[in-house]
């Protein structure tokens, strides 16, 4: 017996249906209406999600160089239920692109990721056009050359201290832990929240470590301890945003005998980020779901400590807000007095503006605070952690580079060639993110991108008949053409075609950079390949922090911090490498991860999560270390 729903409520169900799911409607009706279609593709291995799941691994499988070598410089792969996803590698096609940013925003889907990890709905990463040009406006202030500048004593402060922690780590007897790299502070590691609550200790008395390292018990090397120094680096560049940003002190990097009164709360703080940046271990289908379909986040078992620490970020935003505006409250203005150029003093002044070009709502100002401190310690705690990598894979280099900085003072150092050049080279070879996404969203229904290297479009079926008519009947030999390709100078693209932005895959190019491109080599950037200059971006012709050389009336969305970082990044090199030598088993194999930022991991022990396992050595005064001399 059956009992046929009313009308309304028939009606009722669908448009409910049709809300919860217009996501996917929409990505059905584009798949057939799109010109990417017509492009080349790889085998999709699946209906429902295409060749995402391959893209998982790509830092390990190569996925999108062997693509490149079957389909060209510019192809297409499927996505969820099949939709076409634009890759392109061409360097005219990344700088048309990037450098019309308000055209090609991030795709909503990205953005909404980005803010529910940290980044907020009203920051400088998820704002588009107007509202984005605004905030950038009165964040460069804090970014300036000469305030960098003015911040580098902080910089070294904190990179002097991890030196110290790693001097006592690399001096501890092997069967003994004076300084335990897992505890020395309360703040945890934000790259491997998904480890056991149990973190292994990187001495070599740890038994799992000498199963996962064979050789370590038959060379002296490896009987020195060895120090995972990626939770070490991404305390100190926690400590360096919280402090250089926000006059914050985060005491990530203090000993375990030191009660400050604001732990408790600072480690709150950091134990929040490392919540909202716990990365995904494998490939899974309900993630894409939730990516797409917002709504289904609430059912997943990780939202409700997620939204916990989104809370506890907002309420320690306020705090900071709330007594930087009492510490001003009755202040009289000087007219010879300096303006204070931090995050927060730049974002409390911008708050209290009464023009609406300079100001900036309460919303935006918790935003910007957590924007920053997530991505001014994350990125750059990566580059940190893979140049490191970098030069313990290459000893001569790092004893050239140490040479060089024991010859000069601190701030000679910091000027110093061969340091510009390193830290160049880690940054292409190991860039903190390894591609981006972007949308075609402008007026124009359809947009034509200009490409360097001819892409191949499979022609329509009434043009594949007017060709073969063509030849059949008009060719003075009669003869018959049954290509079914075309090339063209350009792309197609509607509105809410997607566009995969390869950062890694263009750093790494055999054609841009010569056939020694994934080697590690400073001494490139003295002779480089004039390839290089046709790579669109914002620092040393790489991608890693995006521009396209534009930035005008078309928007910039290059990284804000670059200055910041690089900065940073040079300070803690210096400090470290003038004291510490850093190597790495021979057959230790670091592979990558991919989640928003490129995190390593040992092949031989993936379950152990995010880890960097290094060997650290203290070089003292006067003493020659020469790539020949190591034990």
């Amino acid at each position: 017996m059956s009992f046929p729903l009313p009308p309304y409520l028939l009606l009722f169900f669908s448009l409910s249906f049709f809300y919860l799911f217009r996501s996917l409607f929409f990505v059905l009706i584009a798949r057939f209406r799109s010109p990417l279609r017509l492009l080349p593709s790889p085998p999709s291995p699946s209906l429902f999600v295409g060749n995402l799941a391959q893209l998982i691994d790509e830092e390990k499988n190569d996925v999108f160089c062997n693509w490149i070598e079957l389909y060209g410089h510019t192809f297409t792969y499927r996505s969820l239920i099949s939709s076409y996803r634009l890759f392109t590698a061409d360097t005219l096609a990344l700088s048309y692109i990037l450098g019309h940013a308000y055209d090609f925003p991030k795709p909503d889907f990205v953005t909404v990721a980005l803010a529910e990890t940290g980044a907020g709905h009203d920051g400088l990463l998820t704002a588009q056009g107007d509202v984005h040009r605004r905030q950038r406006r009165i964040m460069n202030q804090a970014f300036s050359p000469s305030h960098i500048k003015s911040i580098i004593p902080i910089f070294r402060q904190k990179a002097e201290r991890l030196r110290d922690i790693f001097i006592q780590l690399g001096e501890a007897p092997p069967r003994e832990s004076p300084v335990d790299s897992h505890h020395v502070s309360t703040c945890p590691d934000s790259f491997a929240t998904h480890r056991s609550t149990f973190e292994p200790d990187y001495h070599t008395s740890n038994p799992r470590h000498r199963t996962s390292h064979p050789s370590a018990t038959d060379s002296p090397v490896d009987a020195r301890p060895i120090v995972d120094v990626l939770p070490w680096l991404a305390r100190a560049t926690l400590d360096v945003i919280g402090e250089a940003g926000f006059g914050y002190s985060l005491h990530c990097l203090s000993p375990p005998d030191v009660n400050h009164d604001a732990e408790k709360s600072n480690s709150e703080l950091a134990r929040a980020f490392a919540t909202i940046f716990t990365p995904l271990p494998e490939f899974s289908v309900v993630a894409v779901l939730c990516l797409w379909f917002p709504f289904l986040r609430r059912f997943h078992p990780d939202n409700r400590a997620q939204q916990k620490a989104k809370v506890t970020v907002q309420r320690i935003g306020t705090r900071l807000i709330d007594e930087c505006k009492a510490s001003h409250v009755g202040d009289e203005p000087k007219f010879d007095a300096p303006i204070s150029r931090d995050i927060l003093s730049v974002l409390v002044r911008a708050n209290a503006a009464t023009s609406p070009y300079q100001a900036l709502t309460h919303s935006e100002m918790l935003s910007q605070i957590s924007t920053f401190i997530a991505a001014g310690h994350e990125t750059t705690a990566s580059a940190l952690t893979w140049t490191l990598y970098a030069l313990a894979r290459a000893p001569a280099a790092q004893d050239r580079l140490r040479a060089m900085i024991r010859s000069c003072d601190f701030h000679a150092a910091l000027d110093l060639p061969l340091l510009e050049n390193t830290v160049r080279e880690a940054l292409r070879l190991h860039a903190p993110v390894g591609r981006t996404m972007r949308v075609y969203a402008g007026a124009a229904p359809e947009c034509f991108i200009p490409v360097r290297h001819p892409v191949r479009v499979r022609l329509s079926t009434w043009s594949r008949l007017s060709r073969w008519f063509r030849h059949r009947f008009r060719s003075p030999m009669g003869g018959e053409e049954n290509s079914q390709w075309d090339f063209q100078n350009g792309i197609h693209l509607r509105r809410g075609d997607i566009i995969t932005i390869p950062i890694q895959t263009v750093n790494h190019s055999t054609d841009i950079w010569g056939p020694d491109a994934r080697d590690f080599r400073p001494e490139r950037w003295e002779a480089l390949p004039p390839a290089v200059r046709t790579v669109p971006g914002l620092y040393a012709h790489t991608l890693t922090f995006l521009n396209g050389n534009g930035g005008g009336a078309g928007g910039n969305r290059s990284c804000i911090g670059y200055r910041f970082a690089i900065t940073e990044i040079k300070v803690f090199l210096v400090c470290l490498l003038r004291d510490l030598e850093f190597s790495i088993d021979d057959d230790l194999i670091i592979e990558k991860h991919a989640n928003i930022v490129t995190r390593p991991f040992v092949a031989s022990t993936p379950k152990l999560g995010n880890q960097m396992p290094l060997h650290v050595r203290r070089v003292l005064p006067g003493e020659v270390v020469g790539a020949g001399e190591r034990m």
